[in-house]
């Protein structure tokens, strides 16, 4: 069973500012270190929180965004995407963008204000699930 359109919509729209916010943030600069650097990583948790919304059936979405988003940061430990961020094609430079270069445990607190308002949110409906008379054969 799908999801009604109209339910989604209130959502894809915070996706669309979120995103739009994110882009805006890392593209003007105020000066200010908490402004520059870690309101883009609030807004990209946040982003992870809808996207789990949209996409998911997961109930505890602020448990799955942050272990995701561990996740990412924890690869930066490897050096993968700093190798990556420096490699001759475009596509493979913005995914290491998108994913970071360098581990900082203040990305880990930005994350976590991110994705704490998600914390008040009720927990993901489940989709009802069509139940299906029995067949008979005759």
């Amino acid at each position: 069973m799908t999801r009604a359109r109209g339910k989604d919509a209130p959502w894809f729209a915070a996706l669309l500012l979120i995103i739009t916010a994110g882009i805006l943030s890392r593209a003007f600069h105020s000066g200010h270190l908490l402004l520059d650097k870690y309101l883009g990583d609030t807004l990209y948790a946040a982003m992870v929180c809808v996207l789990l919304r949209l996409s998911s059936r997961i109930r505890n979405i602020p448990l799955a965004a942050a272990l995701i988003l561990l996740a990412i940061e924890s690869f930066q430990l490897t050096g993968i995407p700093a190798a990556l961020s420096r490699s001759d094609h475009l596509p493979i430079r913005l995914t290491a963008r998108l994913l970071g270069t360098h581990f900082h445990w203040a990305d880990l607190l930005a994350y976590a204000l991110g994705i704490l308002p998600f914390t008040f949110l009720p927990p993901t409906p489940r989709p009802m699930q069509e139940k299906f008379p029995p067949t008979t054969r005759s």
